[in-house]
This record gives structure tokens, sequence and C-alpha cells, in this order.
């Protein structure tokens, strides 16, 4: 129970952070809260349940085997329960965003291109590639990486599922691109990276 409460709580503060910066509570660029509240999230909680603190990355996870059946569900479960929660949040004190959120091929493309930078990066603290002192800066600078990339190719750059439920930034197009992506990125790196997958 412990490792689902985490990933909630992950999620709905990653969201809030996200949901404030861009109602214009805080004067830092929102990729790089982003970056740094899962990168401290990664320190915090990666010993209790991995911090996947986002739904693609879970089911990238599962699709190399790293988290079962049981286990991903309910951390979707508890990660868009958290970012409901932040939305709640933040629609109660300063407002939503005013998002322009756009369904089309272009911004699947965006957020899978994003997501696939984002969880390469990840899967190389998961297969141990990356000292595990230095975690937090790989996964949350690849969070950043990915988020740059993503917007400047026409999305949003949210790259999380529940997230843009949070932030009022959700349809199929921030639903199917990040996990596509997310499961290439984890794929790829299991291919590249990895013993099993082929690697050094």
């Amino acid at each position: 129970m412990k490792k689902y409460i985490a990933e909630l709580l992950g999620t709905f503060t990653l969201a809030l952070v996200v949901g404030l910066s861009l109602a214009g509570s805080f004067p830092p660029a929102t990729p790089l809260l982003a970056g740094l509240t899962l990168g401290l999230f990664v320190y915090t909680i990666g010993t209790i349940s991995g911090a996947h603190i986002n739904p693609a990355v879970t089911i990238g996870a599962w699709s190399i085997k790293k988290i079962g059946n049981k286990d991903a569900l309910w951390y979707i479960v508890a990660q868009f329960i958290g970012a409901a929660i932040a939305m709640l949040v933040v629609s109660k004190t300063t407002g939503m965003p005013h998002l322009v959120v756009v369904s089309s091929w272009k911004v699947v493309l965006a957020e899978l291109v994003g997501a696939f930078f984002f969880t390469f990066g990840i899967a190389s603290v998961v297969y141990n590639k990356a000292h595990a002192h230095v975690s937090g800066v790989v996964i949350g600078g690849s969070l950043l990486l990915g988020i740059i990339i993503a917007a400047a190719l026409g999305s949003n750059g949210v790259l999380n599922p529940a997230v843009a439920l949070g932030i009022g930034s959700f349809n199929l197009a921030y639903l199917i691109g990040p996990i596509v992506g997310a499961v290439f990125g984890m794929q790829a790196y299991k291919y590249l990276g990895s013993e099993e997958g082929g690697g050094k």
C-alpha cells in the first residue's frame, strides 16, 4: 500500500507544481520546475515505489518486465487520483491554466518523441547504468530534455497522461503519444544498454 500512496503523492505534487506554474504562480520556467520536482521525488520515494509518478513510465516499465500487472494497474490508478486532486486544488485556488489543447497527429508525434528521450534516460537508471547518487539528476534532466523536444515539435510538452489531466491538457493525443513513446524509449534502452537486450 505504501508504494501506491507514494505514487499518488508524487503525481499530486508534480501536477500541482506544473499547474501552479502554468497559472503564473511561480517565476521559474515550468519545464525546469517539472524536472526539479521529479528529480527530488526520485530521491525521496524512489526506494519505495520507483518514483514513476507517470502512467506512461509505468506502462514503459511494464513493457520491459520491471513491474508486474497488479502493481502497474494500481500505480496508474494512484497516479490519476493524485493528478485529479491536484487539479481540484489548483482550480479552487489560482484557477486552472488556460491551455490550447489540440488533438492531432502532430501532437501525438511530439509527445511520443519527447517521451522517448525522457524514458530512455529513465531506463539507464532502471538498468543500473547510471549511478544511484545521480539518478534524480538523470531522470529530472531527461524529463527536461523530453519536454523541450516535445514543446519544440508542437505539443504542450506534458509527457504524462496523469499530469495532462491535472492541468487540463488531457485528450487522446496526450494519452497515446506519451505511452507509445515510453514503451519505445524503454525498449530501445533495453536493446542498446542492457545485457539481456544485446548491449554490453
